[in-house]
């Protein structure tokens, strides 16, 4: 067996209204949306599909969490501060100062991590 690249897909309230955070927030760029519901979402090599659903088991921690999307950077502070100034709310880390955690609208979790210095 040989598995390839594929996607992730995120379930949440309303695909078109959270696109807002995924572009203005995070600077994923739009692919296609198919049937005004389901938004193909890419930032580099990293493909989202946002569809329709209730995201379940949303806890209050990153460390109760049963699944999150890590994003990367080549400096922690710079782009903390950038995605602050677009209004990320970081809700705190993983456990490690360098591994930074927040949440888009509808509860999914995401960790931001500089791997050079992880």
């Amino acid at each position: 067996m040989r598995l390839t690249s594929g996607h992730i897909e995120l379930f949440v309230q309303d695909p078109l209204k959270s696109r807002e955070f995924y572009e203005k927030s995070l600077g994923f760029q739009v692919q296609e949306i198919q049937q005004e519901q389901f938004v193909w979402m890419q930032l580099g090599s990293l493909t989202l599909l946002l569809r329709p659903g209730t995201p379940s088991n949303l806890p209050d921690t990153y460390q109760e969490t049963s699944s999150g999307i890590v994003l990367y950077t080549d400096n922690l502070e710079r782009t903390r501060d950038e995605l602050q100034e677009r209004g990320v709310e970081f809700k705190g880390t993983d456990g490690s100062e360098r591994c930074l955690t927040f949440t888009d609208p509808d509860g999914n979790w995401f960790q931001l991590v500089a791997p050079a210095n992880h």
